[in-house]
């Protein structure tokens, strides 16, 4: 039996769970599910985000006609990542910073409208740091999975269909969307912090009328121009060792190496980029012999898969806009992603 206080307990990771596959449902039509009392679960999920172990967010999903992703590896001088990571976390269009010890001393996922936003904006901030020594970027051609497909294994296959069921299909986002409508700003970074916040929450931080508020609240739902996720410290849930890997693949393979890569464990991002490899994937683990056993697997179910390289990550300061502790867990310190799409 295992009594790392930090690791969370069976109810924790159920409603965890529950919450992935559904974030806003109603806490009584997840009680009805859980077969729990729906003040009970509330009052379970406080707890669970006063201690930072899990929160639900959401950010801009955009369009690849909309938004440009890219992953920028970063060098700081040495004796200084603690100053430089500190900087780099206060960009908005940071989305994560991953922490390494390998060719690299952080990577970076970065979020902004366009390439040129990227030039103009970000790096100019990310020259302007003190003992940042240089950075290479790629850019995302494809973004087959991320941590908002991501579940635990703590519910049952019935449970599973019934929230599913309740959830309903995600909205769908316009083929050819224009930038989010200013009215959605202020709602938008409500939801960043909180990806549950209801009408009245919406009215109370924005100053709306409760009527418009709820309006507009609906309206943003609706229009599929955000991912809402429950996201959960690693370490809570078992998975104290993270690492990602950098290969190469034939394009042709890339979607159903995404597909295989998902059944083989906790797969948080999976992308085809541009440089030197095309394809990258991250996964948490529950401890070091996994990485191995990993790639022995992926090199059986994917044989035109070439590892280019395996890279541990150590500590993550910076996930989807909050700050980190070095256990995952979220602290009060948040960036609101993509402040210049307003």
């Amino acid at each position: 039996m295992n009594n790392d206080p930090r690791l969370l307990d069976e109810g924790d990771l159920q409603l965890v769970h529950a919450l992935q596959i559904g974030p806003r449902l109603p806490w009584t039509v997840l009680g009805e599910i859980l077969g729990q009392h729906p003040t009970s679960l509330a009052a379970r999920w406080r707890r669970l985000e006063r201690s930072g172990s899990a929160w639900i967010t959401a950010h801009p999903l955009g369009h690849p006609d909309q938004m440009a992703l890219s992953f920028h590896d970063v060098r700081c001088q040495p004796g200084h990542r603690r100053q430089v990571a500190e900087a780099i976390g206060r960009i908005p269009e940071v989305f994560s910073v991953e922490e390494c010890h390998r060719d690299r001393d952080f990577m970076l996922t970065v979020i902004s409208p366009d390439p040129t936003q990227l030039t103009e904006i970000v790096y100019p901030q990310l020259e302007d740091i003190a003992h940042l020594s240089g950075y290479e970027s790629t850019f995302c051609t494809r973004l087959h999975r991320t941590a908002a497909n991501w579940e635990l294994d703590a519910l049952s296959s019935a449970q599973r269909r019934a929230l599913r069921a309740a959830a309903g299909p995600p909205s769908a986002p316009e083929a050819h969307p224009g930038p989010p409508p200013p009215s959605f700003g202020p709602i938008l970074r409500v939801l960043g912090r909180d990806g549950r916040a209801s009408a009245a929450q919406v009215a109370e931080a924005t100053g709306l009328h409760p009527a418009t508020a709820r309006r507009r609240l609906q309206r943003v739902l609706d229009s599929g121009t955000l991912s809402f996720r429950c996201d959960v410290s690693h370490r809570a849930t078992g998975y104290p060792v993270m690492c990602q890997w950098f290969a190469r693949l034939p394009a042709a393979d890339h979607d159903a190496a995404a597909t295989e890569l998902a059944g083989l464990g906790a797969l948080r991002l999976c992308a085809s980029t541009t440089g030197r490899s095309n394809f990258m994937f991250m996964m948490w683990h529950r401890s070091p012999t996994d990485i191995m056993a990993l790639e022995r697997r992926a090199s059986e179910r994917l044989p035109r898969l070439e590892i280019r390289e395996t890279v541990i990550i150590s500590n993550i300061p910076k996930r989807a806009g909050w700050h980190l502790d070095t256990d995952g867990r979220r602290q009060e310190d948040f960036v609101e992603v993509g402040h210049h799409w307003d």
